[in-house]
């Protein structure tokens, strides 16, 4: 199994990544920051003739790559109770993809499996749930399937360390992975 890590921060090495990086400690995986991609927003054209304007960016590169391995991990941090704009601009854009020609998308992606990693401070394995949820509706309309969840607790950088049961998760998520090699 090909794992890529999509990480969604605005802040390097910050909870969620580090919570990511336990979960994938020793497993071979290709991670893809999104801060340092420019992936511009979305110009809804669905109900345009033809419904598609390619656009001079990132996004064409980070899907390729989406769509040249077979796990996919969203690993983004709860930013005001859903994903943060760099993850939510790039699933924005698949919108566009199911509609491109170049990409049989959607049949691509329900080859695949998805897994999300978040953390958040603010009650996230409560107040996250609707990113849960988010990602499940995204992975569904796609037919990706949905391999699970780790929701970690942490603010300042180095907080998620302290969370046993995120930890453990994510730890537990490792050895898993490390079955499926």
């Amino acid at each position: 199994m090909n794992i890529l890590v999509l990480h969604g921060s605005s802040r390097e090495g910050g909870n969620t990544e580090q919570l990511t990086n336990i979960a994938l400690e020793g497993i071979p995986h290709t991670s893809i920051h999104l801060r340092e991609k420019n992936i511009l927003p979305i110009h809804d054209q669905r109900h345009v003739e033809g419904g598609f304007t390619a656009v001079a960016d990132d996004y064409d590169e980070v899907t390729e790559a989406v769509l040249a391995h077979d796990f996919l991990i969203f690993s983004t941090p709860i930013y005001w109770y859903g994903m943060s704009g760099y993850m939510k601009n790039y699933v924005d854009r698949w919108s566009q993809s199911l509609r491109d020609k170049r990409y049989a998308f959607k049949e691509s992606l329900g080859r695949k499996q998805a897994y999300v990693i978040t953390t958040g401070g603010d009650q996230p394995r409560i107040k996250g749930l609707p990113l849960i949820q988010q990602f499940q509706y995204v992975f569904s309309f796609v037919g990706m399937p949905y391999a699970g969840y780790i929701i970690g607790e942490g603010n300042k950088p180095g907080d998620v360390l302290a969370d046993a049961q995120a930890v453990a998760s994510a730890k537990q998520f490792n050895a898993w992975l490390k079955t499926e090699q």
